[in-house]
């Protein structure tokens, strides 16, 4: 089939991706000249593994290509991809739509022919039905159908979400447009993944209850291990004890600084807003969302701590800046708000982390970026993993002390062994365990 993808920015290119290779002709489509420009050289614009190995193949056959321009990419499609950014809107927290609608706009002017549209962005309830009022201004009703299809890509792994996902989930009304569909993902359904047909507004809500459900798991164990401290129990094995039972999995139950990145602050924020402007809060993802916030400065406080309550003039390294690892995505990461909490308490950051650095930099101005975990760590009094970077997971204990001035060690992962580290000269603290 003839597919465009309009937005190609991570679940743009991602998915074009991996629908070319399911063996459609795939064109992905940006206004930035410059990313469309650097995908053509097989520069990729984000940092996600086998994305430039798997853009590379679908080029070199002839199923994947790269446009500025929206009209002619979208002319003759059987079905066209709506996959724009929806940041959260300055003001009041709402999904700012006005790229999905800008998109529809020009996806109006442009089609000749029947096309299913398709919302992959992460859009809230009703979206589909402006979207629907937008084309419907400019083309005949049988000349199209909106369809939302979200995304549920975890960022670092989500070439293998795509290619075997938990779950497809389709909202339409028309049987037509759930043909087209399902000859989309046919290379899926003969794979058994579990596809779900369900209303438009419905699966537009799953998305957002999906994000707000693990937002709160996270959210809960941090607060389990901030109960485990005080009370000399370990968040750890408390997790392994509640995962086991099958109602709650074990899934989003690590204990560490906070959740961060492209979906869930923001997605939690725009549900707050729908359910609010529909008379119906939801009063858990609110404090979910309240909770959160506060960690993270709370973990830059507990630096502050195992520093003895005093950080001026004092060396803190953090090594880990993105949101989670695999990916260089550094929005609403945790160390933005630790390494803030430690500069206005007088600390002086550096920092290291294998991909995120460059987009840091940006961020984290008053942050030292260092070329390796140890050069991060020279002079420092205290060392403290934010991100879990395979990188970070079997450091030579004894080399790190040897640059380091102090001798404390804050994990904010849980990710090395307190009996281990007790073996060293660290002074170690790690999130929820007291051993």
């Amino acid at each position: 089939m003839k597919l465009a993808m309009i937005g190609s920015g991570y679940v743009g290119l991602v998915s074009g991706a991996c629908f070319a290779d399911f063996g459609h002709d795939v064109v992905c489509v940006d206004k930035d000249e410059k990313k469309i420009s650097d995908l053509n050289n097989n520069i990729m614009p984000i940092y996600e593994p086998g994305l430039a190995d798997l853009v590379k193949r679908n080029v070199d056959a002839g199923r994947l290509s790269f446009s500025t321009d929206l009209a002619a990419s979208v002319k003759y499609c059987d079905a066209i991809f709506i996959a724009v950014g929806t940041p959260s809107r300055r003001g009041d927290g709402h999904a700012d739509l006005s790229y999905v609608y800008a998109a529809s706009e020009e996806i109006a002017d442009s089609i000749t022919e029947p096309t299913v549209v398709i919302t992959k962005s992460t859009v809230p309830v009703g979206t589909g039905d402006e979207v629907e009022l937008i084309l419907e201004k400019k083309q005949p009703r049988d000349r199209f159908s909106v369809v939302s299809n979200p995304e549920f890509l975890r960022e670092g792994a989500a070439i293998r979400d795509f290619k075997r996902p938990d779950r497809i989930v389709i909202g339409t009304e028309d049987d037509w447009a759930k043909d087209v569909m399902s000859e989309i993902y046919r290379p899926l359904f003969l794979n058994e993944s579990p596809i779900l047909f369900t209303g438009r507004r419905t699966a537009e809500l799953t998305k957002y209850a999906a994000n707000a459900f693990l937002a709160t798991k996270i959210t809960f164990i941090n607060e389990i291990a901030d109960l485990c401290e005080k009370v000399g129990a370990d968040v750890q094995e408390v997790s392994r004890g509640i995962g086991l039972d099958n109602r709650i999995g074990s899934k989003f139950l690590h204990a560490g600084p906070g959740y961060g990145g492209s979906c869930f602050p923001k997605d939690t924020l725009a549900l707050m807003k729908t359910a609010q402007d529909n008379d119906s809060p939801v009063r858990i993802v609110e404090a979910v969302v309240h909770a959160n916030d506060q960690r993270k400065r709370a973990m830059g406080r507990k630096v502050i701590h195992a520093l003895d309550g005093d950080v001026r003039g004092k060396k803190v390294a953090l090594l880990g800046l993105t949101f989670k690892p695999n990916t260089d995505d550094m929005r609403d990461a945790p160390s933005i708000a630790i390494a803030q909490t430690l500069i206005d308490a007088g600390a002086e950051v550096t920092a290291y982390d294998p991909e995120g650095m460059g987009l840091a930099k940006e961020i984290m101005p008053a942050v030292t970026m260092a070329n390796s975990s140890y050069n991060a760590a020279k002079d420092a009094d205290a060392v403290v993993i934010v991100t879990e970077w395979d990188a970070f997971r079997a450091l030579d204990l004894k080399k790190l002390a040897d640059v380091m001035k102090g001798n404390v060690l804050v994990d904010m992962r849980n990710i090395y062994n307190p009996s281990e580290v007790a073996q060293t000269s660290f002074t170690y603290t790690s999130v929820g365990r007291n051993r």
